[in-house]
């Protein structure tokens, strides 16, 4: 049997419902909801380029610093106590007699300072890892106040054999690595040099501990001080030992963004810097400022669960910026082409689906030339490049395809607005939303002045 042919009445309905705006509707709406695909690309390429970026600044962390949170200082007291237990005990003959035994429990007093002051001035600088730049800091650091050692004197339930020659001091700090210089550690009117290791590694972990020279008669008032430098990156935190602490910290980095449990008292932000300043009592935590240190067999007191410090924040990296902008591509593309259907209905001249698909792939193509710039020349001249070069050639692409001036022109303008309003969008974080609601308007508004006078034969 032959193949029986479509009548050409068949055709002629073909033909019809392929040039019917319904149909072209839908076929550039599914055209454009491929376009995700080389949207979701761009996506992926940029999220790469972001890890390899974290993985330079873990690396510039590791080899410079890392986020730094000082502890201390902390007073630890080794003593041993001393109990008789007296017992009645029956002998084989049924005699009772009295047995004594000595008891001697070694013990460690930790004591927390009773005023600390803190003073902190960071320096920020930038390390170079290929073409990543990473900012880090120099932090000059001073810690002064008062420890008072007579709870270590009063007795317990036994006698107390106070081993002054053993005691020290503790400061925890997490990358002892990048301490670059630190003074003697003055001791009322004497001097002593840091050692490595807390000491206590139970409390705390890492640090360094300072050998002192204490003994019975002297003054229970001891004032300390200590100086030193060390580097970092991210952050500074300290955590407020002090039955009163005060935090002061100063700095030219012009983004503070304040970290840990406690925000400071009062801060000002200018030009020039941050100057922030912290007043914090011993009722914000919950551990005493005199314990013993056997007593906390199951769970030791965390010196870190209040801390205040600072990180120096980045306003917006290149790479969260890059990243909301794809996340904006579908709405772009959207807009586009509803433009271009616009301009279809009011040129009564149909563009073809693979012009169409043409514009989409060079709209997502915009994102892969602006992560590629912004790597080496910076966000904004990156944006204007890749900007500029994605509005003209889709101008000089639809002027080619028109042949109308004047539509061409419109179309320069319109995707010039569009790039603009982008660009404000990822200025703007908080109208965002706002501002992509009234794009989203502004395509309906287009669609329904382009429609107004289909008829339904169209």
């Amino acid at each position: 049997m032959s193949e029986q042919l479509p009548s050409p009445l068949q055709n002629y309905r073909m033909r019809s419902l392929s040039q019917s705006f319904g149909f072209r509707t839908v076929v550039i709406i599914l055209l454009g909801l491929l376009m995700l695909i080389p949207l979701l690309m761009a996506e992926k390429v940029v999220t790469d380029r972001n890890t390899y970026y974290q993985e330079a600044l873990h690396n510039i962390a590791a080899s410079w610093g890392k986020k730094q949170t000082l502890t201390g200082p902390v007073l630890v007291v080794p003593y041993v106590e001393h109990f008789t237990n007296v017992d009645t005990v029956t002998d084989e003959n049924g005699e009772n007699r009295v047995v004594s035994k000595d008891i001697y429990n070694d013990r460690t007093a930790i004591l927390l300072p009773e005023n600390l002051e803190i003073r902190a001035d960071l320096k920020e600088e930038h390390r170079q890892r290929g073409i990543y730049d990473a900012l880090v800091y120099t932090a000059n650091v001073s810690l002064t106040g008062k420890f008072n050692h007579a709870a270590v004197l009063q007795s317990g339930e036994g006698e107390r054999r106070i081993l002054w020659n053993k005691a020290f001091i503790a400061i925890g700090l997490d990358d002892t690595r990048a301490i670059d210089t630190a003074s003697n550690f003055f001791w009322n009117d004497g001097r002593t040099g840091l050692q490595p290791g807390t000491g206590i590694s139970k409390l705390l972990p890492t640090g360094f501990h300072v050998p002192l020279s204490v003994n019975a008669d002297s003054n229970p008032n001891n004032e300390f001080k200590l100086t030193l430098s060390l580097r970092g990156s991210d952050g500074l935190l300290f955590a407020p030992l002090g039955e009163n602490t005060t935090i002061r910290m100063t700095s030219s980095w012009t983004h503070p963004s304040f970290q840990g449990e406690l925000l400071p008292d009062k801060h000002e932000v200018g030009e020039e810097g941050f100057h922030a300043e912290w007043d914090i009592p011993h009722l914000v935590r919950s551990y005493p400022q005199y314990w013993v240190l056997e007593d906390q067999q199951d769970k030791a007191y965390d010196l870190r669960e209040a801390t205040a410090g600072v990180s120096l924040y980045e306003p917006v990296s290149l790479y969260s910026r890059i990243t909301r902008a794809v996340k904006y591509g579908a709405l772009f593309i959207t807009l586009t082409f509803v433009v271009f259907l616009a301009f279809e209905i009011s040129l009564k001249r149909r563009l073809h689906v693979l012009q169409y698909g043409i514009v989409g792939v060079a709209l997502s193509l915009f994102y892969l030339i602006l992560l590629a710039l912004a790597e080496h020349i910076g966000f904004l001249y990156a944006y204007l490049a890749a900007a500029s070069t994605t509005v003209l050639s889709i101008t000089f692409y639809m002027g080619a395809i028109l042949h109308n001036s004047r539509r061409t022109v419109l179309i320069f303008l319109l995707l010039a607005t569009l790039y603009g309003l982008l660009y404000l969008l990822l200025q703007m974080e908080d109208y965002a939303l706002l501002v992509g609601v009234g794009l989203l308007l502004l395509a309906l508004l287009i669609m329904m002045t382009a429609t107004r006078h289909l008829k339904q034969s169209d």
